[in-house]
This record gives C-alpha cells, structure tokens and sequence, in this order.
C-alpha cells in the first residue's frame, strides 16, 4: 500500500494555514499544523513530515531559525524545507539559502505553481530515500555471511554477493568480478550449483521453479560430499520472493549449516554417556516389570493386574525413542568410518536385523553381477540404515507384520540403487516431501503419540548424501505401502 505524504504546515497566521490546507488538502496529503517555530520543531520530531512549508515571518521565533534548528538536528536535517515568504529581496533568498531551505515560494503566490513545487520536492525526496534504503541494503548484503542471489525469469544469476560467488566458485576479486558476472549470467542457478553440490532432498528440488514460496517451504540442501581432503559442506537454500508488477525475480539464500548438521550427529561423547548412563538402568527396569507383569498376572484378581503391563509398555516405548536418539546421534562420522560394504553380505544382515524386529516376510534380491561390487559406506552405516527402513516397514504397518522387498537394482557404472519396498501404508503427498526433515513427524495435531522419534529417515539420508548419494520415497502404485530409493556410490569389486 503507498504511503501518504506527510506535510507540515508552519504559520502564525490561522488564514494562511486555512488557505494552504485548502490547496492540499484534495491532493491527498496528510496535513499537520504549526502555529509558531517550538510548536514546529516539536512536531518535527514527533513526526518526521515529508516536507515542511515554512512561513518565514513569524514572532519569537521566525522561519530562517527554525530552518537553522531542523538543520542541526541530525534526525531532521534532510527534511526538504519550502519557504513561504512575503520577502522577495535577494538578502532575505540568500539567509534562506544560509540557514537550509530547499525552496522559496512568494506571497502572494500562484496556486499551481504552489501545488507544482510541494509535489515535485516531495517526489524527489521520495527517490532520494530510495536510493539511501537502497544504498544501505546493498552495503549489508554485501557484507553479508550469506550468499544472495537474485534470479531472472530463466533462472540465470542477475546477481550475486561475494560470499554466493564463493559458494559457487565464481570469480570474486575486483580485477575478475566482470567475469564472474558474465559467467553467473550464461548459466543458470542450478547449472552453476551443481558443479560442486548435490541438491536434497530430490524432491524438494523437482518442483523448487514453480513452488508457490508463499508458507511453508520444504527444506533444500546444497551438499559438497566428502572427499579425501575435505569434509562434507552444506548449504540450506531459502527461497524469498521479490516478485513485483515490474519484475518477476527470486531472491535466493545460502546459508552454512555444516556446523549445525555436525552438531547435531557430531556428540560422540554424549552419546558414550546415554549407552553407559542410560541404557543399563532401562535394561534393569524394563526385565523387572517383565517379571512384575507376570507375576501380577497370576495372582492378581482385580484390575491391578493390567497397571505392570500399562508400565511395561510405556517402557518399551520409551526405550524405543532412546534406542533412534542413540542411531541418530551414532550416524556421526560412520559413512565413510570402517571399509567398505560388500552386497554380497547384505541377505545375511537384512536376515539378522529382521529377525531382531520380528519380520517374518522379507525377500533379498542381489543379481551376482552387483553383489561382487562394494557400498561407499561403512558396514555400520549399512546396518544403521537396514535397521531404519525395516523398523519404519513394521512399525507403520497396520498389523506390524509388513511383507518387505529388499532390492539391489543397476543404476550406473559408478552407483547401484538400494530399493526397500513394503506394503504398509500410503503416505500423504505433503508428508512425502518431509519425511527427510529431523524429527518431523506425520501428524495433524502434534500430540506425541506417533510412533518414533521423526529420526530414522533423516539418518538414513545424512549418511547417503554425505557420499554424494541420493534418496527418493514414494507411494507404491500397485497398492498400498511405500517404496523407498537410495541411489549410493559404490567402489567397484
């Protein structure tokens, strides 16, 4: 919505306001009045008018003063100040000129010329604040630890501050910034941001052009996989809309979240503290109400008998929430941590883990010619992740008796896709794009009744997209359940 102008009125006499707040008042100004040079300066300070017309000839206090005074005041010296004078001599011109006027306008004066002068000083005021809150903004986002990005209609960089030109490998120093422009402009956002990063989740990327950026948006990473000299690097994209009837640009945020994705896996210490502070007392009381819930099962005959097993229950759920904090806060430097995997190991771990989670229906399919090659993940890894994708296949099934596929599938010469498909439930379009976000549950009402911790798939996309790999999830097409895709590098035989 535009702003109204804002004009202060300054004049001893009631008819000379009269007659100006006649003149302005049908040009849609928002009119205040002063009837002496205190009154003035006060009002000035409250306010911060616009444009301040000023009758010079006043009693006490006459206009060359107060216009010496808002000159001084740092928070109401650029406040553009028209004269008004009955004075038309150059003497009196060049003490207005002195003490800070813009304009001068002559009494008796003509009315158009009047409205003509407070409009084009208040227009020229107007840009020159532009430009300063223009100024400004491109001072911070220069200075800024972000990268920003400003996007044409094609997706080709318009612009980028320093820190976004380092993240993107652009030329950055004075004597090559004009190449870096041109090289931003014959590229494309996603063209220049896939040279060094993979975009996750896939997802969330397949559709980031047309997404409405208006509410909620899903997360979007920039992730460098670690390499042999450096660690992995992430990059959360934000996306701001700029859109305008004159433009249709994007504005783009890098912002470095490495150190909060390390931090949140990256508590080796916390973690040894929770397996010998925690985990021995929760074995101790879970085996004691076992032995309650039984015992109170034969002896009991009142309803006292079902509070042992109310207890145990709520123990083994509690131990379950413990057991993915300790997987997630495990998934810590174990992607690459150990060497590599072997598929041809992996029908005797899906074997071990399913018998651990009760899965009587699990199928392994691993065509020989993949099975000589090796995972660019650690054996660990591969467990964690294993036990994370069937846990969720039993846990979310409607009988928790799910019939599970594991299946090792030829993506290219240098990745093979990990497939896991069950026939549990179908998951919503809008939860699909989040399953991939910590602790994000698919629940309307948050009430902490849904099975989990939000962790399991989170942790199996860190360790997959810190080897430059990549997850999918989808809804199965021939019924219901879900279909999950880790494409992940592999090292040959």
């Amino acid at each position: 919505m535009a702003q109204t102008t804002r004009v202060l009125i300054v004049d001893d006499e009631p008819v000379g306001r009269d007659t100006l707040e006649a003149l302005l008042t049908s040009q849609g100004y928002g009119l205040l009045f002063a009837g002496d040079g205190p009154e003035a300066l006060a009002l000035a300070g409250e306010y911060k008018p616009d444009l301040i017309l000023l009758d010079v000839m006043m009693p006490d206090m006459d206009g060359f003063e107060v216009c010496r005074r808002l000159r001084a005041d740092p928070s109401l010296a650029e406040i553009p100040v028209i004269m008004v004078t009955a004075l038309d001599d150059r003497d009196s011109r060049l003490r207005g000129i002195e003490a800070g006027a813009d304009d001068f306008i002559t009494k008796p004066y003509d009315r158009a010329e009047l409205r003509t002068r407070v409009r084009t000083i208040a227009r020229l005021d107007r840009y020159r604040r532009l430009w300063a809150e223009r100024t400004r903004l491109e001072w911070v986002v220069e200075q800024a630890a972000d990268g920003y990005l400003f996007l044409g209609e094609a997706d080709e960089v318009l612009f980028a501050n320093p820190q976004a030109r380092t993240y993107l490998g652009l030329h950055s120093s004075a004597t090559e910034a004009a190449n870096g422009e041109r090289e931003a402009a014959s590229l494309s956002f996603l063209d220049l941001a896939t040279k060094e990063y993979r975009c996750e989740p896939q997802e969330a990327w397949m559709s980031w052009r047309t997404a409405s950026i208006a509410g909620a948006q899903p997360i979007r990473y920039l992730v460098r996989p670690e390499s042999a000299t450096a660690a992995a690097f992430w990059l959360r994209v934000d996306l701001l809309d700029t859109t305008s009837t004159a433009s249709a640009q994007r504005m783009i945020r890098l912002h470095d979240v490495t150190a909060e994705v390390t931090q949140q896996r990256d508590m080796r210490g916390f973690h040894e503290m929770l397996h010998h502070k925690l985990k021995t007392p929760f074995t101790v009381i879970l085996g004691s109400l076992e032995l309650l819930q039984k015992s109170a099962s034969k002896s009991a005959s009142s309803g006292m008998g079902v509070l042992p097993a109310m207890a145990l229950a709520s123990a083994k759920r509690l131990y379950g929430a413990f057991e993915d904090v300790l997987r997630y806060l495990d998934a810590a430097g174990l992607a690459q941590q150990g060497s590599r995997f072997a598929l041809g190991e992996l029908e005797s771990i899906v074997a071990e883990i399913s018998s651990s989670l009760s899965i009587q229906s699990v199928r392994v399919l691993c065509p020989h010619e993949l099975a000589t090659r090796s995972l660019l993940l650690s054996r660990r890894a591969v467990e964690v992740i294993l036990w994370e994708l069937l846990e969720n296949s039993a846990k979310f099934h409607p009988i928790q008796s799910p019939a599970v596929e594991v299946a090792v599938l030829p993506h290219d010469t240098e990745q093979v896709c990990l497939r896991v498909t069950d026939n549990g439930v179908t998951i919503s379009p809008e939860h699909l794009g989040r399953v991939w976000t910590p602790y994000y549950q698919g629940e309307k009402y948050f009430t902490g009744e849904a099975k989990g911790m939000g962790l399991g798939l989170p942790t199996v996309a860190a360790f997959v997209w810190e080897v430059g790999g990549a997850c999918q999830i989808s809804n199965r097409e021939d019924g219901a359940g879900v279909v999950v895709e880790l494409t992940i590098p592999t090292g040959g035989g």
